[in-house]
């Protein structure tokens, strides 16, 4: 192989194709005399690379038109806030409420920062012992009334649980879809807010993508600062302060990058082939386990254990002089990760399981 695989769950490795474009255009894009990094992000040049980014990603999704597309910074993390804070419609504190559901590290992350802005009902949790393997069922959420909102992570990245469904509420539907987005087809109509961290299937980290429904953009709750407005960054085009110009480039080549293999139905199928032949190998074995329901796993963060754990050291070593670099698991969950992201290619995930079932050979 030319490089090794990085299974990294964010920063996570971007597709080799992209970085050969990228290098090739560092001094000199498209005859400018400059870097995108030293562009004006007002000017001409910088402008046509943000409205074809902007244009190739709504063709991948199919966004709708009522729909704005911004491209912003902050990661999902900042979206914490901005969701509540635009979406509580203005309300009083004591009139504030939210629906939430909780299955795993990002989604309790969430939970905590609505709290400072709303009363947060959640509808569903499938928290045990501090673990969590499986996402509620649709007959499982109870939603409130008042609610202003629902959100959901559709993929935990780091307990590896996704939603093998897409949660159905009257109100409108919030996901973080950092560590989904782009791995296959989705109804963008369905959702009121899609926003999602780039560092995982977009690009580089320092981008945020928001996905949002006209209709809830413009009544922020009181006091909400001007950085934190969606209006300000739909009004602005996402110009209304220096965005991550090399970032949102870098993405932009990821999107004609997908297009180019046949948009998402296409990684779709290479997503689910990749990850349908990991789990195999890791099911197929007594020494390696995946904690997570079958129909609840997820397509891009495939956490695994080994037998003996005393043994973890020695696999992530051997691993490392294999090429296959970051499987080491999160740090609350232990074992490994592996992140097959789109940029993960299917030899990747073909040369983990030959080491696997070496490891296991000699060390099993």
């Amino acid at each position: 192989m030319s490089r090794p695989y990085n299974f990294s769950a964010g920063p996570a490795m971007l597709p080799e194709p992209v970085l050969q474009r990228a290098r090739e255009e560092m001094l000199d894009w498209h005859g400018s005399g400059m870097c995108v990094a030293e562009m004006s992000h007002r000017g001409k040049e910088f402008l046509s690379i943000a409205g074809q980014a902007e244009a190739d990603l709504r063709e991948l999704l199919a966004v709708p038109d009522n729909y704005k597309v911004l491209f912003l910074q902050g990661g999902a993390s900042l979206q914490f806030a901005m969701t509540p804070m635009n979406l509580l419609r203005g309300a009083s504190p004591a009139e504030r409420a939210a629906d939430y559901i909780n299955t795993g590290s990002w989604s309790k992350k969430a939970i905590a920062e609505a709290k400072r802005f709303a009363a947060v009902n959640i509808a569903a949790s499938t928290e045990q012992d501090g673990t969590f393997t499986r996402a509620p069922a649709q007959d499982e959420l109870s939603l409130s009334a008042d609610a202003a909102y629902l959100h959901y992570t559709p993929n935990e990245t780091i307990q590896g649980v996704e939603f093998p469904y897409v949660p159905q509420t009257d109100k409108p539907l919030v996901a973080d879809m950092s560590s989904t987005i782009l791995s296959r087809p989705i109804d963008v109509s369905k959702f009121g807010i899609i926003y999602a961290g780039a560092q995982k299937n977009i690009g580089p980290a320092g981008l945020t993508l928001v996905i949002v429904r006209e209709d809830l953009i413009g009544q922020p709750i009181t006091g909400t600062p001007a950085m934190l407005d969606y209006k300000t960054h739909a009004d602005n085009d996402s110009m209304y302060n220096t965005p991550p110009t090399y970032a949102w480039y870098l993405a932009g080549l990821v999107f004609q990058w997908l297009k180019d293999l046949g948009g998402l139905k296409g990684m779709a199928e290479i997503n689910q082939r990749k990850a349908s032949k990991l789990y195999a190998a890791i099911d197929g074995s007594a020494f390696y386990a995946n904690p997570v329901q079958p129909d609840c796993r997820s397509w891009m963060n495939v956490p695994f254990t080994l037998a003996d754990a005393s043994l973890d050291a020695d696999f992530l070593a051997g691993a490392q002089d294999a090429g296959l670099l970051t499987l080491k698991g999160h740090r609350s969950v232990g074992g490994m990760r592996a992140s097959i992201y789109n940029a993960m290619p299917e030899a990747g995930v073909d040369a983990l399981i030959q080491f696997m079932a070496e490891f296991e050979r000699t060390r099993g």
